[in-house]
């Protein structure tokens, strides 16, 4: 198995290892399937996704997991779970963003067509129900509710989808929805899972939101500045899509109201017109705004685990967050 690209993650590779086996064990294409080679060459793109994905939210499970006590074969099953239920939402998301490229690969919706990537996304999360049915209570609970959080965030970011007049705090609301629940609900079940108190797990998951808060600022940011060639996916469908992302959202509130007239026709141009939007966000200062808000994320995530006890995996958390904002996060 590769290892993974966040440095902090050696600590846990060979769990990681694990995760990602497990992984590929559900994703084997059914009897009932491989009379289609359709079928199995789309299943076979999407564990070469999965296994060259950072695998973020599985590693938060596991280092939680580890700041608390010892990582057990729940916690892997549980990684496994986090992180299918992320790769089930991009299915969704390539879908609705019509994406072409995902972890520099075609992705399965312009391979395969929207029904196919569609029903697979729902044959994960169904592959999810099965893996679930045999964990606690409160852990399944967590689980569900961190998916329907996700599924909610989605909803108003495509609620909102055209508002020009979007704040920041209701833009925080949707991505906090959308992505920090899961980040959080990683921490929380790897704490969970090695029987921390209620003030531990109140950390980790303070930790986590801020964490996925700061992810989603930047990923939201390189959908604009990003290099197609780096980030390894489809770029600009933000824009495309009508999404007001922070950047744009202090854009349009430093301008002047005929400077504004003309940033919003920018927009209306659509992704032709990154290179302009980009430049006007380094001009205003946008660009700088953001990477401090990211930071000031960073900093409230870290802050939370003051109160846990030193330990490897406790630094490890910390340098993961320090470099979901310092470095180009993409996926």
């Amino acid at each position: 198995m590769p290892q993974s690209v966040v440095p902090a993650f050696k600590l846990i590779n060979g769990q990681l290892s694990r995760v990602k086996e497990l992984i590929e064990e559900q994703l084997a294409v059914p009897d009932s399937l491989k009379i289609s080679s359709g079928a199995e060459k789309a299943m076979s793109n999407l564990r070469r996704q999965v296994i060259r994905g950072k695998m973020l939210r599985p590693g938060l499970v596991l280092l939680s997991g580890a700041c608390c006590g010892e990582i057990t074969d729940v916690h892997i099953r549980v990684a496994a779970i986090v992180e299918m239920i992320h790769n089930a939402t991009l299915l969704h998301d390539d879908v609705i963003d019509e994406g072409q490229k995902r972890r520099g690969e075609p992705t399965v919706n312009s391979l395969y067509g929207n029904e196919f990537a569609v029903l697979l996304g729902d044959f994960l999360l169904s592959r999810v129900f099965r893996m679930c049915a045999d964990l606690e209570p409160r852990v399944t609970a967590v689980i569900a509710a961190a998916t329907a959080r996700t599924c909610e965030g989605e909803l108003r970011q495509i609620i909102q989808k055209g508002n020009r007049r979007l704040s920041e705090p209701e833009y925080i609301d949707i991505i906090t929805e959308k992505s920090a629940a899961l980040f959080s609900s990683a921490c929380l079940l790897g704490g969970l899972l090695s029987g921390a108190s209620e003030e531990q797990l109140r950390r980790l998951s303070e930790f986590g939101l801020n964490t996925g808060i700061a992810f989603q600022i930047t990923d939201d940011l390189l959908d604009i500045i990003g290099d197609e060639n780096k980030t390894g996916k489809s770029l600009g469908s933000d824009i495309d899509k009508n999404k007001l992302t922070l950047a744009l959202i202090h854009l349009l509130k430093e301008v002047s109201e005929r400077e504004r007239i003309a940033v919003i026709e920018e927009l209306n141009a659509g992704s032709d017109n990154k290179q302009t939007l980009a430049e006007m966000l380094g001009h205003y200062g946008s660009l700088e705004y953001v990477c401090n808000r990211s930071q000031e994320f960073i900093s409230k995530a870290t802050a939370s685990l003051t109160g846990l006890k030193e330990s490897n995996a406790k630094e490890a958390l910390i340098e993961t967050a320090r470099f979901v904002a310092g470095k180009a996060i993409y996926g």
